[in-house]
């Protein structure tokens, strides 16, 4: 065990030249983590996070990707519950078109059915943090509002719009369906996987993540989240208000207890849209066995970093995705070792 700081630039180099990877909780990552992204892209050293911070990313991938790509150094975000589900769901369902069809999916739907856990104090230093930046410098809300937002220069393009804010009756999943709380952070993270594999899934490729609310009070549900996302999203974007909430919700540090962690759970239902025939698309399930931001993501973390330094990667260097990064490798691992099952049904 080692001891130092994450402003102390000939420290972190020293440490990321010791390792094959490090794997990094320290966030908020905006004010915490640029320096250590840094020492591991010069030294080759893999790298992996839990960052849901979409003005840092874009940030980190502007000054890294060529630099690492370079280095060899394989520089992983999202590496928890926002954007694992995700994007290795994606990545299962097209995985599994081409291997029934020969095609790509035109579409993947990522619907949220249930799921238990607490809130985090970090997740709500970093989103505080980030709309503090937006109030200095306005030009950041462009690229959280942009759909394609991480993708590389020249590729912010395609049929995805702005994330849904409104309550939908969801016709494919027979509920209705309310925003998803993380799916501006998810669906960037999709997308830019797709442009780095030099769109394998089609250039046309569409994605959207929304909250099923079934049963009969589905869509009184629904529109209750509906205002309950639009009013929070208002209210942060408040400074004064934002600064007044900050003083009811979690500090840095705090966040579900143990008996929370273990008794929580997710469970997502995935759809890949054929491009021309329905009766061929493909539907999956994502069930995680703990709570999803602190039990599941820890293991989701893990296994990420794990992967990153023992198994046989395709890929090269660079600011990476989960899916393009580990793929296959990944997704074995945490089918067997972090009680998140990626499945598809007959």
């Amino acid at each position: 065990m080692i001891k130092g700081d994450s402003a102390d630039e000939e420290f972190l180099g020293k440490m990321a030249a010791r390792t094959r990877v490090v794997c990094t909780t320290v966030g908020p990552y905006a004010l915490y983590g640029s320096k250590l992204v840094a020492a591991c892209v010069h030294q080759g050293t893999h790298y992996c996070d839990l960052a849901g911070e979409v003005q840092w990313m874009r940030r980190m991938i502007d000054q890294h990707h060529d630099r690492a790509r370079a280095s060899g150094a394989r520089i992983v975000h999202t590496c928890g519950f926002d954007s694992i589900p995700s994007d290795m769901g994606v990545h299962l369902m097209q995985r599994e078109m081409r291997a029934r069809h020969g095609v790509a999916c035109a579409a993947v739907k990522y619907r949220t059915r249930d799921f238990k856990g607490g809130f985090s104090g970090g997740t709500v230093a970093s989103m505080l943090n980030m709309m503090e930046e937006v109030e200095r410098d306005p030009s950041i809300k462009n690229v959280l509002e942009d759909p394609y937002g991480l993708n590389p220069e020249g590729e912010r393009r395609g049929l995805d719009g702005p994330e849904n804010s409104v309550a939908q009756y969801d016709d494919e999943f027979g509920a209705w369906a309310a925003p998803f709380v993380m799916a501006a952070i998810n669906t960037k993270v999709v997308r830019r996987s797709n442009a780095l594999l030099d769109h394998a899934y089609g250039t046309e490729f569409r994605y959207d993540e929304a909250t099923l609310m079934p049963g009969p009070l589905g869509f009184a549900s629904a529109i209750a989240m509906s205002g309950g996302t639009a009013l929070l999203n208002a209210a942060i974007g408040l400074g004064g208000l934002r600064r007044m909430l900050a003083k009811f919700l979690p500090d840095p540090g705090e966040g579900p207890s143990k008996e929370a962690r273990e008794s929580g759970f997710f469970h997502i239902q995935l759809l890949g849209k054929h491009p021309t025939d329905a009766s061929y698309d493909v539907r999956g399930r994502v069930r995680g066995d703990r709570d999803p931001g602190y039990g599941a993501t820890a293991k989701m973390l893990g296994e990420s970093a794990v992967c990153l330094a023992k198994d046989e990667l395709p890929s090269s260097g660079g600011v990476l995705t989960p899916a393009v990064a580990m793929g296959d490798a990944l997704l074995e691992r945490l089918n067997l070792n972090a009680g998140v099952k990626f499945t598809v049904e007959n």
